[in-house]
């Protein structure tokens, strides 16, 4: 039996989520992507961005698994094994990269772990890089979707430390450990995607 595992919302999510980065990724570096989960963004946009290297995590050892399978396959030079990283805790066993990207943590892991996000993010990027979040959140003066508040309600009854967070949280944090948000894109299916970088 095969270890991949398959995520339809990152298929469909992944050519949206390329075309911000081609915006905001630098020319050449290593990109850091925290809780990579199956490993099909990392293999598309290794494979969309063939002169990054791209660095892949999760804390989880079937996802890990799931992402060295695809990885394996898709057998990209820029492609780097995957890491187990937990965002929340103060040790990284990357210590340093050129862009950082988190998609659909926020919401589906304690508070801490977005702190420790922008704690270890803080730690190795360079001024300037980018920090880009991509998932639902809730904001200010703008309506959130019935579809959204209804998968914030069944994510907190998995875990009441889970759960969709306020843009205006997330900013406050980053501006806390000295990033500034630079941009929100809208995206389908009630998502947005926010990025900071290191002021």
């Amino acid at each position: 039996m095969s270890a991949k595992r398959e995520s339809p919302a990152a298929q469909r999510n992944r050519a949206p989520i390329a075309q911000v980065l081609s915006e905001e990724l630098p020319e050449r570096g290593l990109v850091l992507e925290i809780a990579s989960g199956t490993g099909e963004h990392a293999v598309h946009f290794a494979r969309q961005f063939p002169d990054l290297d791209w660095q892949p995590s999760d804390p989880d050892a079937q996802a890990r698994a799931s992402i060295g399978a695809y990885a394996e396959e898709a057998a990209l030079p820029n492609l780097r094994e995957p890491v187990a990283l937990d965002a929340s805790t103060e040790e990284w066993p990357i210590r340093s990269a050129d862009a950082l990207l988190c998609v659909n943590m926020v919401h589906i892991s304690p508070w801490r772990a977005s702190e420790g996000l922008f704690a270890g993010a803080a730690e190795i990027l360079a001024e300037g890089a980018p920090l880009i979040l991509y998932g639902p959140y809730i904001e200010a003066g703008v309506e959130t979707a019935a579809s959204n508040l209804a998968f914030d309600e069944s994510l907190k009854a998995r875990n009441p430390e889970w759960g969709l967070r306020d843009v205006s949280d997330i900013d406050a944090l980053a501006r806390r450990s000295g990033f500034s948000r630079m941009r929100r894109v809208q995206m389908p299916a009630n998502n947005i995607v926010l990025v900071y970088r290191r002021s």
